[in-house]
C-alpha cells in the first residue's frame, strides 16, 4: 500500500478514489493532492490512448464527469479484497488499486510506485496501469459489506490493537516509537488532501489509517513477549486486525455517482 505524502496511512489509490467520487471535481486540483511530492504521474492502457503513455490528468478528465462507481481496494497476499481476478496479482503486489466503471466499461487501475533517492529525501516514480476487468460491484460489495458494517467491526478492532500495543510496551522497546503513536492519534482527515468527506466516511477513513499504523508499530517487534505462543496469539489477532482495516478503508473510497 503506497501512502500519499500528507496523508498518513492513505493509499494514492484512495485519495483517487476519493476525489473521482467527488461532484464535478477540477482535474488540477485532483492531480495536486494525488501526486503530492511525487515526480508527474504517468498512465498506460488509458482507453482511447492505445500505447500513448497519458497523464494522470488524462485519467481524471476521462472519468471525472458523466455516472461512474469507484473504490479503492487494498488486497494482500490469500486476500484479493474484491479485487477483479484479471488484476489480482499486480494490485497484490502494489497492495493497492482504484476499480473504476463508467458507461464504456470497467477497469482496475494499479499503481506502480518506484522510489529513487536517499532515505533522508527519497523520490516516487508512479506509473498507473490500467486493466479492463468484467463488473465489479457484486464480488466488491460482499468482500467489503457495507460502511455501516466496516464501522462496526473498526471499533472491535481497535479495543484488540490497543490491547496488543499495550501489552507490547512499544514506546519503551523502540525510541521512535513514542512520537510514532502520538503522530497516529493526532491524524486528521481535515488536513489530508482529499474532498469534502461525510461524517462516517471520515471517521471511517481515520480509524482505519490509524489501526493500520498501530498494526505496522506492534509488529516491528515483539517487545514484551515472553514466549513463541504469546507471539503468535498476538499475530493472529493483528492480522485479523489488518485485514478488518484494510476493508473499512476500501469500503469508506465506495463511490456510485449519478
Amino acid at each position: 500500500m503506497s501512502p500519499a505524502g500528507n496523508a498518513p496511512g492513505l493509499p494514492r489509490s484512495a485519495v483517487l478514489a476519493l476525489w473521482l467520487a467527488a461532484a464535478n471535481p477540477a482535474p488540477g486540483v485532483v492531480v495536486r493532492c494525488v501526486q503530492d511530492d511525487d515526480e508527474p504521474h504517468t498512465v498506460t492502457g488509458l482507453p482511447g490512448f492505445g500505447e500513448i503513455t497519458a497523464s494522470l490528468k488524462d485519467l481524471v478528465e476521462a472519468w471525472c464527469a458523466g455516472p461512474r462507481e469507484v473504490v479503492a481496494l487494498q488486497p494482500a497476499p490469500g486476500d484479493p479484497a474484491g479485487v477483479p481476478a484479471a488484476a489480482t496479482s499486480a494490485a497484490t503486489t502494489a497492495g493497492e488499486c482504484l476499480a473504476v466503471t463508467t458507461r464504456q466499461g470497467s477497469w482496475a487501475v494499479v499503481p506502480h510506485v518506484t522510489a529513487f533517492g536517499s532515505a533522508l529525501e527519497q523520490g516516487h516514480l508512479v506509473e498507473w496501469q490500467v486493466l479492463p476487468v468484467p463488473p465489479w460491484s457484486t464480488a466488491v460489495a460482499g468482500a467489503l459489506g457495507s460502511l455501516a458494517d466496516a464501522e462496526r467491526d473498526l471499533r472491535t478492532s481497535l479495543i484488540t490493537a490497543t490491547e496488543a500495543l499495550d501489552s507490547l510496551d512499544v514506546a519503551r522497546w523502540r525510541d521512535d516509537a513514542a512520537d510514532a503513536i502520538e503522530a497516529v492519534r493526532r491524524s486528521s482527515t481535515d488536513a489530508w488532501p482529499v474532498p469534502p468527506l461525510d461524517g462516517r466516511r471520515a471517521r471511517v477513513l481515520q480509524l482505519a489509517t490509524r489501526l493500520l499504523a498501530i498494526v505496522d508499530l506492534a509488529t516491528g517487534d515483539d517487545g514484551g513477549a515472553v514466549n513463541l505462543w504469546q507471539v503468535d496469539q498476538r499475530s493472529t489477532a493483528l492480522r485479523e486486525v489488518e485485514r478488518t482495516a484494510r476493508h473499512a478503508l476500501a469500503a469508506a473510497t465506495y463511490a456510485r455517482v449519478s
